[in-house]
């Protein structure tokens, strides 16, 4: 069992896909980072100074009473809370993921891909009688130059 369990793991694709995923959480850490820290200032900025990442409804006041100057204030003091500011932080974050995504990985490989299909010579639409040896339709059963019988293939 542990045999099986280790030929498992050394597979290429296995080391690949785990491979892949540490860059990617990397990758996302990265740009998790670029919209707290540098996306979200300045738009916080130009529409007011409001940070986002203390955007909040209140459902249920917590141990101390009201107002809470931040989120972590809130959570702290036992507050149920609508986090409305962290989900649009998340959007963003999303969205320049799906992004990077789509420009980096998705459409460059469509791109290979119709280029390989273009390559690739097209089927055959006729062939040739092996009687009188011209050219007719794939599909003819039956040459128009000398109507002898053809196998169908």
């Amino acid at each position: 069992m542990l045999q099986d369990f280790k030929a498992f793991i050394m597979r290429g694709n296995v080391i690949d896909m785990a491979v892949g995923i540490v860059i990617g959480m990397a990758f996302g850490a990265v740009v998790r980072s670029l919209v707290n820290d540098v996306i979200m200032s300045p738009i916080g900025l130009a529409l007011g100074d409001v940070d986002f990442a203390n955007l909040f409804v209140i459902l249920k006041e917590g141990l101390t009473p009201r107002p809470y100057a931040s989120l972590a204030d809130a959570q702290a003091a036992g507050a149920v809370t609508i986090n409305y500011g962290v989900f649009i932080n998340t959007v963003v974050y999303l969205l320049i993921i799906a992004a990077v995504v789509f420009f980096l990985i998705v459409r460059p490989v469509a791109r290979m891909q119709a280029r390989k299909k273009a390559e690739e010579p097209a089927a055959p639409t006729t062939k040739e009688c092996p009687y009188c040896f011209t050219s007719i339709p794939i599909q003819a059963a039956r040459c128009p130059n000398c109507t002898s019988e053809l196998k169908l293939t």
